[in-house]
C-alpha cells in the first residue's frame, strides 16, 4: 500500500475537500504504460505537471502542454493561445468522473498522455496526496523519438546481432541490454518520488 506522509496540511496549497483518482496512460504504448494516481482536486495544472513527471520518471527537460475542449494550458503564450497552467485547477477542467484531459510532454517527441478521471472522493485522514496506487511498465528514455522510436529501441536492445545494438547501449549508458527492463515498475519508488510533492489534506481526529 502507498505510504502515508509525514507532511502537514498547508491551507494555501490544499484547499480542496475532494480527491481525484486519475488513470494516466501513455498514448500508443503497447503493452500500455500507465499510472493510477490520487491528487487533490484543487491541484493546479502546473503542479499536476510536476506530479506526472515524477510518477512516470520523466526528467522535465522539455516543453509540455495540457489540453481538452475547454482550452490549452502550459507556459502562457498568447500567440499560441496557451493559457497559464498555474492559474487553472484540475477540478475546473475535468471536474467529473469520466472527464478527460490530454497532457503532452516534449513537443518534438510528442509523448502524449491520456488522463481519465476515474473517481472524485473525499480525502482520507492523515494520507498525503499526490500518491500512486498502481502502475505498469517503465518510462521510456528521454529523446528516443517518441512512442515509435521507443518501440524500435526495444527491438534493437532485444537483438544483440542488430547493427545498432551497441550504439544504443552506449547512448543509454548501459553495459548490457539487461540493465533496462521495459516491464519494470516499482510502486514504492514511485511514491518516494512523489513524496516531496505530497501534502496531507485532512489531519486525523485528535484524541
Amino acid at each position: 500500500m502507498p505510504p502515508t506522509s509525514r507532511s502537514t496540511v498547508n491551507p494555501d496549497t490544499a484547499p480542496a475537500r475532494t480527491v481525484h483518482t486519475i488513470e494516466v496512460t501513455l498514448a500508443g504504448s503497447r503493452p500500455p504504460i500507465w499510472r493510477r494516481l490520487q491528487v487533490s482536486s484543487a491541484i493546479t495544472l502546473r503542479a499536476l505537471h510536476d506530479v506526472l513527471q515524477a510518477a512516470f520518471g520523466w526528467q522535465n527537460y522539455h516543453v509540455w502542454l495540457f489540453e481538452n475542449p475547454l482550452g490549452r494550458w502550459g507556459v502562457a503564450d498568447r500567440e499560441l493561445r496557451i493559457k497559464s497552467a498555474a492559474a487553472k485547477r484540475l477540478d475546473e477542467v475535468a471536474p467529473h468522473k469520466g472527464d478527460q484531459l490530454g497532457y503532452t510532454y516534449d513537443l518534438g517527441d510528442e509523448w502524449e498522455h491520456t488522463i481519465v478521471v476515474e473517481a472524485v472522493t473525499d480525502p482520507e485522514p492523515d494520507i498525503a496526496y499526490p500518491r500512486c496506487l498502481a502502475g505498469r511498465r517503465a518510462c521510456p528514455p528521454e529523446d528516443c523519438g517518441g512512442i515509435w522510436g521507443y518501440d524500435d529501441l526495444i527491438e534493437v536492445l532485444a537483438d544483440p546481432e542488430h547493427e545498432e545494438h551497441q550504439d544504443r547501449l552506449e547512448w543509454l549508458g548501459l553495459d548490457s541490454a539487461g540493465q533496462f527492463d521495459p516491464a519494470a515498475f516499482d510502486l514504492a519508488r514511485t511514491n518516494d518520488a512523489l513524496s516531496g510533492l505530497a501534502t496531507v489534506l485532512i489531519e486525523p481526529p485528535s484524541r
